[in-house]
């Protein structure tokens, strides 16, 4: 498996599409706590059941004031069309265009099949990574030790 980046690192600045016709930059985001979730592919069912997952623990986040951001290298149209199919209450990023650069420089990016990592990393309201992980890509994170890693992220942030 990749080796992503790792707690105490700056994390990586990144500016992505989450519509057509509007960009999100990570520095917007500067002073809340900023999860990242990058995941293959929109319409695979393990993506599906990951999705899910982060949309049933949203609430948690939202309580800390934290920002949950999915990111994959599908387009923003398959995006939109697969968080209004599955009821995704949380922004979902393309890292379309140049393919899969985002997810590169969080070393989250799998050359041979260019696509995503299915990769988690938690940035603290500074932007710096104090938590970060990486599941098997062809295993649904529920099934994991990071579900329930995920659901404590507050207490791996920083303050």
């Amino acid at each position: 498996m990749a080796q992503i980046l790792t707690a105490g690192t700056p994390a990586p600045e990144f500016s992505l599409h989450v519509t057509p016709d509007q960009k999100l930059s990570l520095s917007e985001l500067s002073g809340r706590p900023v999860i990242l979730a990058f995941y293959p592919a929109d319409w695979s069912p393990v993506c599906g059941d990951q999705m899910a997952l982060y949309n049933e623990i949203l609430p948690e986040f939202k309580k800390h004031g934290a920002e949950l951001l999915g990111i994959s290298v599908d387009g923003v149209w398959c995006h939109d069309a697969f968080a209004k199919d599955r009821h995704l209450h949380f922004p979902l990023m393309a890292d379309f265009e140049p393919k899969g650069a985002v997810a590169r420089a969080y070393a989250a990016y799998r050359e041979e099949e260019g696509t995503s990592e299915r990769a988690l990393f938690v940035i603290d309201k500074k932007g710096v990574i104090t938590w970060s992980y990486l599941s098997p890509v062809a295993v649904n994170p529920e099934q994991t030790e990071s579900s329930g890693r995920l659901r404590n992220w507050q207490n791996r942030r920083s303050v």
